[in-house]
């Protein structure tokens, strides 16, 4: 891991963790050789089950971005999640996600945003004493707390997939 390296998203989210009084805002971020783009390549590289990673998938919500913060070990079931919400909630293009977020798919960080979003938080994160998330770039991840993760982004602890043995 290299952890002298910066980006434009990575030093904006690094802004926002300090902002945000984030206890990983001073040196948390890590950065790794190679791109971890998905759950199980974040938990394999850095030893972990991968329900500890939280994954930041931007959806819409009735057209709106709405980011959810999921564990790696779940699927966001867009069905129920959208009976929550009361609208219809499906995957963002990548032109949104980036527009919404200023990253890209990939390395997208739960905050450093241009604006606020959206956020809903897997409840099943809790379960885990560390929670690793995307940084703002493929490479990069930091490390959190389930509590700290919904005060920081200002999201909305839920599920978010039906559960299960229920009819959705």
């Amino acid at each position: 891991m290299n952890a002298s390296t910066s980006h434009a998203a990575v030093d904006q989210v690094r802004a926002a963790l300090l902002a945000a009084g984030a206890a990983s805002a001073a040196g948390g971020i890590r950065w790794f050789d190679d791109a971890v783009t998905t759950a199980a390549a974040a938990a394999r590289a850095l030893g972990v089950e991968s329900g500890g990673i939280a994954n930041s998938l931007v959806f819409t919500l009735d057209e709106e971005p709405l980011l959810v913060l999921t564990s790696g070990a779940h699927r966001v079931d867009t069905g129920f999640l959208g009976d929550r919400l009361g609208g219809r909630v499906g995957r963002a293009s990548k032109e949104t996600v980036k527009e919404a977020t200023g990253q890209v798919i990939g390395g997208v960080a739960p905050l450093g945003h241009p604006a606020p979003v959206r956020t809903l938080v897997d409840a099943a994160l809790a379960e885990f004493p560390v929670v690793w998330a995307a940084a703002g770039h493929a490479r990069t991840v930091f490390p959190t707390t389930f509590d700290e993760l919904v005060r920081i982004t200002g999201g909305e602890p839920v599920p978010v997939e039906a559960p299960a043995g229920s009819a959705g």
